[in-house]
């Protein structure tokens, strides 16, 4: 179970980094948020802002995902 729960976690932070990537192209979300206003317009708070908001969410993500495979390991050392 715990080796689940990694795999998981990783897929999870693997999919808000292609997302936020898919954004740069038409794929919506804060990668496109931070490159139409942040990167093309010149506004570096909205840009800081959104990369603030990602780093949040995938260490949110990484720190459960960690929590939730300690708490399931039978075999703590």
């Amino acid at each position: 179970m715990p080796t689940l729960f990694d795999g998981v976690t990783t897929t999870l932070v693997t999919l808000v980094g292609y997302s936020t990537m898919a954004g740069l192209i038409g794929g919506g979300g804060l990668g496109r948020l931070a490159y139409n206003y942040g990167y093309q317009r010149f506004q570096m708070d909205v840009m800081i802002a959104t990369v603030v908001v990602l780093i949040v969410m995938v260490q949110a993500m990484q720190s459960l995902g960690d929590y939730a495979s300690k708490k399931l390991n039978k075999n703590k050392l």
